[in-house]
């Protein structure tokens, strides 16, 4: 099969306004962070209707700084869902505390307020929802949840940019919210992220704790009387460069655009696997709920791993997304995991397979996607009934909705 029949799990939109932004960052004196950037920040700050953004090297960087920035760390305990990715879960470690890992809601493998409840102990510091493949988490239940138990509440929103739950957007009901601007996030700069939250006073300490702990960066110094600087506590190299910053304006103003178009994606592949009782896939409550970041289907835990290889002979981008945290080597070595503590994001996990969604799709892409999800069902459905015949137990283990 040629390079031109493929169908990549993911195609960025970047063009020639993007190249023009680039161009015009080289031309600027400054490349590290400056006023590109800051113009980000503020388009940013205005779609999601939060006070402040402060852009960053990677979301891992955010949820790192923010746990930092509201002086979680050592002997404290943060609530995280065994299904993400590992991120959520590095960045507690990174920050000096315990991920306490819970499980998820079986029909959309997000975290919920009642998983979380059964894992707060005295020394719980903070909760970080994750908006699973888009769809957002009940955050006026998290919130109200935080509030009564004392507790910090940082959202990981590397999914989720776009969707709306009524009044809550991400970062409306929480300490913070982290965003990811990697490969194939909605907004790209190949690698980024930011946090954004109402609270002027946190963005001013992750600013500084993004820039190894210094009072003044080189945008803020250049072209004035020289004054010196000072470091007011350890911090890091996690800040936005000018060139990567670049890139974003652009594609802050199309945001929707693009989230629509994934939505009929989505729609699409919904109506093409309606049918098949061997596909299904999480639950979108309210399209606004979600900003379709990814449409993972979840197939018989038997086939999963040969469905991967007949898609990718056929031609189709294919990721897993994700794996339970838990079950990873590290953390099963260094926590003592093992199968049966967190069952539903294990069966997610064993399931789930990612189709390809970018905003650029066309529909003989999403056609041929289809026709080798449900042509790969039944191969390995051909398979499995052979082997049945043999005396081999047939298992069909589908994921209760």
């Amino acid at each position: 099969m040629s390079s031109e029949d493929r169908v990549e799990f993911f195609q960025h939109a970047l063009g020639d306004e993007e190249k023009a932004r680039i161009l015009d960052a080289l031309d600027g004196t400054i490349l590290t962070t400056g006023e590109p950037v800051a113009k980000a920040e503020r388009a940013l700050a205005d779609y999601l209707d939060t006070k402040q953004v402060v852009c960053l090297d990677s979301c891992t960087a955010a949820l790192h700084l923010a746990l930092l920035a509201l002086d979680v760390g050592p002997g404290d305990e943060v609530v995280v869902p065994a299904m993400t990715f590992i991120a959520t879960a590095n960045a507690v470690l990174m920050a000096g505390a315990t991920p306490i890992f819970a499980d998820v809601d079986p029909s959309t493998g997000c975290l919920t307020v009642e998983t979380v409840s059964a894992k707060i102990s005295e020394r719980t510091r903070a909760i970080i929802p994750v908006h699973l493949y888009g769809q957002l988490c009940d955050m006026e239940s998290f919130s109200a949840l935080a509030k009564s138990r004392n507790l910090r509440l940082i959202e990981d929103s590397a999914h989720c940019l776009e969707a709306r739950r009524d009044a809550v957007r991400p970062g409306s009901h929480s300490d913070a919210a982290c965003f990811s601007f990697y490969a194939t996030k909605a907004i790209t700069c190949g690698e980024g992220g930011a946090l954004a939250t109402n609270n002027a006073a946190l963005a001013e300490r992750v600013r500084v704790l993004s820039l190894h702990g210094m009072t003044s960066s080189v945008a803020d110094r250049y072209g004035k009387p020289y004054r010196q600087w000072d470091m007011v506590e350890l911090g890091w190299k996690y800040n936005l460069d000018n060139i990567r910053g670049s890139l974003l304006l652009p594609q802050i103003r199309k945001l929707d655009v693009h989230c629509r178009q994934r939505r009929e994606i989505c729609e699409f592949y919904a109506a093409a696997f309606c049918d098949i009782d061997e596909i299904d896939w999480p639950t979108v409550e309210c399209e606004s709920w979600s900003a379709r970041h990814l449409f993972p289907i979840w197939v018989n835990a038997s086939w999963r791993d040969k469905m991967i290889v007949e898609l990718e002979r056929r031609g189709i981008g294919i990721v897993v997304n994700y794996r339970p945290v838990h079950l990873l080597t590290y953390y099963a070595r260094r926590f003592g995991f093992g199968r049966g503590d967190l069952p539903v994001a294990e069966r997610i996990g064993d399931r789930t397979l990612c189709l390809p969604l970018f905003p650029q799709m066309t529909e003989a892409q999403m056609e041929r996607v289809t026709e080798a999800v449900v042509d790969s069902v039944r191969v390995c459905a051909r398979q499995e009934q052979s082997v049945a015949v043999t005396g081999t137990p047939l298992q069909r283990e589908k994921i209760d909705r």
